[in-house]
């Protein structure tokens, strides 16, 4: 899963700088920080995608 407990500024950058379409890349951001909340846990078990 994540590598670290506390979230990185520049990971998070560089994961929303991948190569997808804006629609999908916001989705993916909203879903996967949806499921941090709801989970209380700073990674989404998605490393790389946005939002994670």
């Amino acid at each position: 899963m994540c590598t670290s407990e506390r979230p990185d500024i520049k990971t998070a950058i560089d994961n929303l700088k991948q190569s997808l379409p804006i629609g999908k890349k916001i989705g993916l951001l909203i879903k996967n920080s949806l499921i941090k909340i709801t989970t209380l846990k700073s990674c989404c078990g998605h490393p790389g995608e946005p939002g994670c």
